[in-house]
């Protein structure tokens, strides 16, 4: 976070000569008064000039991009991200031309990179904020697979009569499930183990 010390006649004139050295806009920043200083005798004698302490604010925005950015760079990806802001949620939407690398196997690259960007954007934010990465739409892909999956396995726990259990998956993925078997009123879901082995079990009921 760069920071600088300016003086001037004035604590205006201290502020804008600091803001001048750092590039940015008063908006973007945070102002320290040390000084408001003093005009003296005749605006001369026994003056002191305005001292004030100006910080740059960290954009939680820039600094998760830049994260996504740089963990891509190490694995030799080159990644363009667009984002989007809806209240609390942060939409980081990812392309590339090695996209499958980013997404992985069933997700877990791409579950695990955003749960480190919103470690990182939730370090500066001034509140809560939930970080969602997607690509190539595939949220909406896993999604419909999962809603797929969530009838299949209903069906073999009716079939068989037992529970029926998941591999582990993050929270938001066991939502859908839960919410694709919401109205079956012949099965019912549950989550069993501790995290990141939680899994979701259907059970006829």
């Amino acid at each position: 976070m760069k920071q600088v010390t300016a003086t001037g006649q004035t604590v205006e004139e201290a502020v804008q000569s600091a803001l001048l050295e750092l590039k940015t806009t008063r908006d973007r920043v945070e102002i320290q008064i040390v000084d408001e200083g003093k005009k003296g005798l005749l605006g001369i004698f026994g003056s002191r000039p305005a001292v004030v302490k100006v910080k740059a604010k960290i954009d939680p925005i820039e600094e998760a991009t830049k994260f996504i950015k740089s963990v891509c760079l190490e694995m030799g990806i080159d990644v363009d991200v667009q984002v989007t802001v809806s209240g609390k949620e942060v939409n980081f939407l990812l392309s590339s031309s090695k996209m499958g690398y980013i997404i992985g196997k069933r997700g877990q690259t791409l579950n695990a990179l955003q749960s480190l960007t919103q470690l990182v954007l939730n370090r500066y934010a001034d509140h809560f904020m939930i970080v969602r990465l997607d690509g190539e739409n595939y949220r909406k892909k896993r999604e419909e697979s999962l809603t797929i999956l969530a009838q299949k396995l209903a069906n073999k726990a009716l079939r068989e009569r037992k529970p029926v259990s998941l591999e582990p998956m993050p929270s938001f993925e066991r939502r859908i499930i839960h919410s694709a078997l919401a109205d079956n009123d012949k099965v019912t879901t549950y989550s069993e183990g501790v995290e990141p082995n939680r899994h979701l079990v259907i059970a006829p009921k």
